[in-house]
């Protein structure tokens, strides 16, 4: 069994059992209940329901593990013959949650 969901800009294909990286949530802390209630598709071994645009009653829960960093970004801008030079790093922050189970 398997669901495509939505959180805020992304989404997700997931089982249960899976560990995703969503964007910071500045209110979770670890080990709380999380549910994901946009839910476009939801898939059995026997039959696929998908949504327009969401699956009615269905919902997807997770428990947040954490936050974590991602990997760091160089941003390098230059312009060239004008002695003109700026690096910057970016390291987006995400909360790391696991999937406990798929209501459909």
């Amino acid at each position: 069994m398997y669901a495509v969901i939505s959180d805020r800009q992304r989404q997700f294909t997931v089982r249960e059992g899976d560990v995703i990286l969503c964007d910071t949530m500045t209110s979770a802390e670890p080990g709380q209940e999380v549910s994901f209630d946009q839910v476009s598709l939801v898939s059995n071994e026997d039959q696929v329901r998908l949504g327009k645009p969401l699956v009615a009653g269905a919902s997807v829960t997770g428990e947040v593990l954490g936050a974590v960093k991602g990997p760091k970004l160089v941003v390098f801008k230059f312009r060239r013959r004008k002695d003109s030079r700026v690096k910057n790093g970016h390291r987006q922050k995400y909360t790391r949650v696991r999937i406990t189970s798929i209501n459909a």
